[in-house]
């Protein structure tokens, strides 16, 4: 072999190890929970095995349930208000770093960073307590401005409450990421443009719009891809604050998913359910896909 088709392969074998080790830890999975949902696959077979093949029985059990459409409506409500929440939120503060003396940019970013890296469980831990029903802070802070009816209230015992602290909990670990990546790509605009603009007489949302947006919207693209990947999937928070309740107020497909699984011991149905859960997702990425290309086409 050549030296010239050695360098070749040589980037291919140093990512060799990373592919083949991701296919196997997320390609296996796949695939057997694929399996198991055209399985009939209970607490008996899991301990003795030989679980029969039913083609798309269980398919038909959750399609025709209507539970599993109130979750599917319910999962995208909860997307998009966490997606929308965290763009507007990370866009706002990747603004105000990047107008920031450079000491006052290191602290907020430095600030960013701790936030985003620390432990999930760590952060909901937090959260529960701040918004704990007798000794929580928030409850506290509200009484003392005169709020007197959040005295010793219950968040996690109302469903709409309960909603509004776990939309709380994910913005604030998903902003970080948001900001800091939207920051990045902000400051690879030169800053002649935005003076040329504000000689112009541009405002900043005319700025934005005509300059920033257009600029980077391969960026702000792939975050929100990102960001309702991971919104979309998201299990740790939701199940360790109220484990999809109260009721099924905050069920989303994880969770669901997890609670036909182990509740009912249907692994069947779990798995069924995991299925559809990311053949939505990738639907609506593809979806949202299809439009960016076809805006880019259009430019």
């Amino acid at each position: 072999m050549s030296g010239r088709r050695r360098a070749a392969l040589w980037p291919y074998l140093l990512v060799a190890p990373t592919v083949l080790g991701g296919a196997l830890l997320l390609g296996y999975p796949l695939v057997r929970n694929l399996l198991i949902s055209f399985q009939r696959y209970g607490m008996g077979e899991l301990i003795r095995g030989g679980a029969p093949f039913v083609g798309l029985a269980n398919y038909r059990t959750v399609l025709a349930d209507p539970e599993f459409w109130e979750v599917v409506r319910r999962t995208f409500w909860w997307t998009l208000i966490n997606v929308v929440l965290i763009m507007v939120i990370g866009t706002l503060v990747a603004l105000l770093m990047r107008g920031l003396g450079r000491r006052m940019r290191i602290v907020v970013t430095s600030g960013l960073v701790l936030a985003w890296a620390s432990p999930v469980i760590a952060t909901t831990t937090v959260f529960q307590w701040l918004f704990a029903s007798r000794l929580g802070v928030v409850n506290w802070v509200l009484v003392r401005l005169g709020f007197t009816s959040y005295e010793g209230y219950s968040w996690l015992a109302d469903g709409t409450a309960a909603f509004t602290v776990l939309v709380l909990l994910v913005v604030w670990q998903s902003v970080p990421f948001a900001a800091i990546t939207l920051h990045a790509a902000l400051m690879t605009v030169p800053e002649e443009i935005y003076e040329s603009a504000r000689l112009d007489g541009a405002g900043a949302g005319r700025i934005f719009r005509s300059i920033t947006l257009p600029l980077l919207r391969p960026i702000f693209g792939l975050v929100l891809c990102l960001e309702v990947i991971w919104v979309f999937r998201c299990f740790a928070q939701i199940w360790a604050v109220t484990r999809g309740g109260p009721g099924d107020a905050t069920t989303t497909l994880p969770v669901y998913a997890y609670r036909v699984a182990q509740s009912l011991h249907r692994y069947d149905l779990g798995s069924a359910v995991s299925t559809l859960t990311v053949l939505l997702l990738v639907a609506v990425l593809i979806a949202y896909f299809r439009q960016l290309f076809r805006q880019e086409a259009d430019r």
